[in-house]
């Protein structure tokens, strides 16, 4: 068994994923990294981390989620952390209702909202026995600002999202004393998959009153912080830069 902590994070081989990988490797936690496609560089980021290991699973799939926690947990003996990170998302307009179809709604809810539950529910009885050694264990769920506010991608996404972020509340309740269960919520967050939201990014810049959209250790930083707390539950974290006070 790890004499470390252990920390499962989804979606982990780019953008935030990585930086929160790469951030509680650094608050000496043991890594289990995460990809659907891309192996090599979660395994390249592995050696790298040192004292962390690289599960590919689609989380569309259930036996595939079933396998992620089991081989988590059977690599270090413990789970005492599992970062949902990993989601989907499609740009659709909001006033285009006919192309949300039922199967972007099915495939966006199926990983943005089933999986993290189900990995959830997989890794409950490790999580609890974190408290063995003395802390609760941790669950964080990576949301979005248009779970809570009326913007993002498409409508199907932004509706998981605010799903997401229901859900955490009512695992915080049902969960607790033994799991502490946040969310962050980022805004626009500096990643290859953003680099031509110019928009967003003139947005982010005029109006947010820290006048830039987020890097990936912004939200890794406040990830860290949620995992460091051992009383925090049922938050959450609003990680905007302050645009939604504008």
């Amino acid at each position: 068994m790890s004499q470390a902590p252990v920390a499962l994070i989804t979606g982990s081989t780019s953008g935030i994923g990585v930086a929160i990988a790469r951030r509680l490797a650094k608050e000496g936690y043991s890594i289990v990294l995460h990809s659907r496609d891309s192996v090599e560089a979660g395994q390249r980021l592995a050696l790298e981390l040192g004292s962390a290991i690289y599960v590919q699973a689609d989380l569309a799939n259930d036996d595939d989620r079933v396998r992620l926690i089991r081989e988590a947990i059977a690599s270090w003996g413990r789970l005492d952390v599992l970062v949902n990170n990993a989601g989907i998302s499609r740009v659709i307009s909001h006033q285009d209702l006919a192309a949300a179809t039922p199967d972007v709604w099915h495939e966006l809810y199926e990983v943005n909202v089933v999986a993290p539950f189900r990995l959830i529910a997989e890794a409950e009885s490790a999580l609890r026995d974190s408290t063995r050694f003395g802390r609760p264990g941790c669950i964080v769920n990576i949301s979005s600002h248009a779970g809570v506010r009326p913007k993002g991608a498409s409508i199907p996404y932004s509706a998981t999202k605010a799903a997401l972020n229901h859900m955490t509340r009512l695992l915080a309740v049902s969960l607790a004393p033994d799991i502490r269960v946040n969310a962050v919520a980022p805004g626009l967050v500096d990643t290859p998959l953003t680099a031509d939201w110019t928009q967003a990014q003139q947005i982010w810049k005029e109006r947010s009153p820290m006048r830039r959209s987020a890097r990936p250790e912004d939200i890794a930083q406040a990830v860290a912080m949620l995992v460091a707390s051992d009383y925090l539950t049922g938050e959450i974290l609003l990680s905007d830069g302050g645009l939604n006070l504008t």
